[in-house]
This record gives C-alpha cells, structure tokens and sequence, in this order.
C-alpha cells in the first residue's frame, strides 16, 4: 500500500497541502482531481519523494519512503512527472532505455520492445527525442516510466503519473488509460492527476478531490461524482448525465447564462 498520512506542506506559511491522508492499494487506479492551484502537484511530488514534507509521511509497502535506498524506491514506483526536459540528442529508445537505469530486469531488449509497442512509439525509436511533437514526447516518457515497472514481480508496485493526457489527442487519451487499467492485474496501484473529469469516470476505481490544499471528498467514483461537491470544487456548475453507452456518468459543465465579464480566479 502507498499511503499518505497527515501529509502537510508550505510555502511562506501558506498551506500548500493542509493535513492530507490518501491511500492507494496495489490493482486499483486513484484519479486526483481539483482546480488549478489546488496543490495537486505538490501533493504528487511529495508523493513520489521528490520534496519532503514538513508534517506527516508517505510510506511504500509500511516503509518510510525517505529511508528507502533509491535504488529500492525505484523498485517499488515509477513517476512521470508533468514536464521532463531531455538535454541531450537521445533517440527515442535511449530515452526509454533511461528507465532501466536503477532496474534490474532479466530481459531488457523484450521489455523495451513491449512498451513502444503499448505506447504505439515503436515507429520512433530511432528518431531524436526533440525533434518530436509535444504528443509524441509523452508518450515516450510513459514508455519510458513504464519500462520501470513493466516486468512481473511478487510484490507490490506503484505508478504515478501527473496529466499524462495534456498533449494527447482523444484517442490516445483512452489508449493511455487502457494501458493503466491493464497494469492492475500485475499487482500495480495506478495514482493518476487529471483536468478531464469524464476520464476519470470511465477510468478510475476512486477518485480524490482537492480543492485549496485540502481534500474536499475521496472515496469510489460513484461516491465522489455527486453535482454538489464537484461544484463546489471547481466553483462551477456541473451535471452528471448519464452515460447511454456504459450505464456510467458523462460530467457537463455547461456555460453559465449571465453575462458579466469573466474572471481568471487566482490560482
């Protein structure tokens, strides 16, 4: 289990992540959901050790995440963070290969060959990492993520990943979500930031929202989808309709009808 207790941080005294517990069981997908500047990515990188937090833990399998060894870290959870920056004239698969770099794995060629296959990169791997579309890009760097933790292993792994759909198409959208709905069955806990509600409803096993640092309500997709508290969150007005293909929720955030002039709420 990934587990997050009393998770507190900030900056200038401001709470950026106020008192947040959350926890993720290996075989499930936790979809995080909230506003801009509502501390979801900060949340994510206390999450996958990248800041420690002032207050609270995280923990991996009941072992404090900041008295893991990196190479053990690595073992257990892979994160593909919202913006990675390669310096370097990588081809594609040396970018892909980086994920095995703190991985011992019995056959990398075949692993490598599978996650391009998954992400649909195959056709790329001998083109230069920049030279590519922003949608390529991410797709690569999910490979590349993926090749982490793509080989079978007897204990419990975990996968977080920060809007992994920004730059992506509809279709690929769903193919990325595919892919996580799949890694369940490898004994593997899926934490997910994304801006599309209606994905999360298809997708996700639970869904946590936050709103000003502070989770608003987390539980089942049936439990969090409620029009009132999706509201509240995003200060907007949300219906759920039903969805005519899966029996599931379509969210609609209709336009409002007044017609004073609109504001960007700071963030």
């Amino acid at each position: 289990m990934l587990q997050a207790s009393q998770v507190h941080f900030c900056i200038r005294q401001r709470p950026i992540v106020d008192e947040v517990s959350l926890e993720l069981n290996p075989g499930e997908i936790l979809a995080v959901l909230g506003p801009n500047g509502a501390g979801k990515s900060t949340f994510f990188k206390i999450l996958s050790g990248e800041i420690k937090c002032k207050h609270g833990s995280v923990g991996y399998n009941g072992h404090d995440i900041h008295k893991l060894k990196a190479c053990d870290l690595a073992a257990v959870r892979a994160v593909m963070p919202q913006h990675t920056q390669v310096n370097f004239p990588f081809t594609v698969q040396e970018v892909v290969e980086l994920g095995l770099i703190s991985t011992k794995v019995k056959q990398p060629a075949k692993l490598i060959q599978e996650v391009l296959e998954a992400t649909n990169t195959s056709h790329l791997k001998n083109q230069v990492f920049n030279h590519l579309s922003g949608g390529e890009k991410q797709r690569v760097q999910l490979a590349r993520v993926l090749v982490q933790i793509w080989e079978t292993k007897p204990f419990p792994r975990y996968l977080l990943l920060d809007e992994p759909t920004s730059s992506l198409d509809i279709a690929q959208q769903h193919a990325v979500l595919k892919i996580l709905q799949t890694l369940k069955s490898r004994n593997i806990g899926i934490l997910v930031i994304l801006h599309e509600l209606n994905l999360a409803a298809q997708y996700a096993d639970k869904i946590a929202l936050l709103k000003n640092g502070m989770i608003a309500k987390a539980g089942t997709v049936e439990e969090v989808l409620e029009e009132k508290i999706l509201a509240y969150v995003f200060d907007h007005p949300i219906h759920l309709i039903k969805n005519p293909v899966t029996g599931g929720v379509l969210i609609s955030a209709a336009a409002q009808t007044h017609t004073s002039i609109p504001t960007f709420k700071q963030a």
